[in-house]
């Protein structure tokens, strides 16, 4: 299979270091933090603005590549899950999906509500949240 290379445009600045404290989904009491991208992609924020609902994808710097199953929510009592099926952090893959809130945009630096990515995760890319008419 070829292989892919992905570049980090940015970072998390976040009060979460501590991989084993943090909040596993971002209604679980995880802070407001910040998305700090490098000045080259200054123009790419053009149009983002507060109050827009955006997803962000990061890397899991920090995640086990090698893990293929899980103890949903890392509850032993679960029975072992395949990571595809989970939203476990360790994967071979370990691409971050967050769903955040826009509170303001200062430059390169964007203000989001309720992120659990911890302090300096890399970010790879944001996407407006587009929800269908129902």
């Amino acid at each position: 299979m070829p292989e892919y290379a992905l570049h980090p445009i940015g970072h998390v600045e976040s009060t979460l270091t501590d991989r084993a404290a943090a909040p596993r989904q971002p209604d679980e009491g995880a802070p407001d933090a910040w998305l700090v991208f490098d000045d080259r992609y200054a123009s790419a924020l053009d149009g983002l603005n507060p109050g827009t609902d955006v997803l962000l994808l990061t890397w899991l710097d920090r995640a086990d590549r090698d893990t293929l199953t899980v103890h949903p929510r890392g509850n032993t009592t679960r029975p072992l899950t395949g990571v595809f099926a989970t939203r476990a952090p360790d994967r071979p893959n370990p691409i971050g999906l967050h769903a955040v809130h826009v509170l303001a945009v200062v430059g390169t630096r964007v203000h989001v509500r309720h992120l659990e990515a911890l302090d300096a995760t890399p970010i790879l890319d944001v996407k407006p949240l587009l929800v269908p008419d129902r």
